[in-house]
């Protein structure tokens, strides 16, 4: 289902050179910068190690740029960049238009039901849901 959904803005993406996991980010930080990886993680649900990789490719396409908070120089704020908010500012008129072409198609109440399902599913994104025992295991 996500792959179907996904599928319909991949274009769009595509078009500004942009995986989904930077337009996520991208998208968040535009409205609510600066923020420490730990925040972005939490809001896009991504996983720590993962963002590493993803924010050191954006910083080298000049996507965001990185600072030290000075009080604690462990800590990094990270922010988005005049290119950036260029690229996030031209591709949501196009995102969003997306968004109607699909509410139109599947009606309102569907989209709506997606909606409610999905934040559904990102409450439960490394809650308490068991897993399966693997054959072989000790919890078998």
């Amino acid at each position: 289902m996500r792959e179907e959904f996904i599928a319909r803005f991949r274009p769009i993406l595509n078009h500004f050179n942009v995986t989904e996991q930077q337009w996520r980010i991208l998208r968040v930080l535009r409205f609510n910068e600066p923020m420490e990886p730990r925040e972005i993680c939490e809001t896009c649900l991504f996983l720590s190690p993962s963002l590493a990789g993803v924010l050191a490719r954006m910083e080298a396409d000049g996507l965001v740029r990185k600072e030290k908070v000075e009080s604690d120089l462990r800590r990094v704020l990270v922010y988005t960049t005049d290119k950036s908010k260029r690229l996030v500012d031209d591709a949501m008129p196009l995102i969003s238009e997306q968004y109607r072409l699909l509410e139109d198609f599947v009606g309102a109440d569907v989209l709506a039901d997606l909606y409610r399902v999905l934040d559904r599913l990102s409450v439960l994104h490394g809650g308490d849901v068991p897993l399966v025992a693997l054959p072989g295991s000790s919890d078998s």
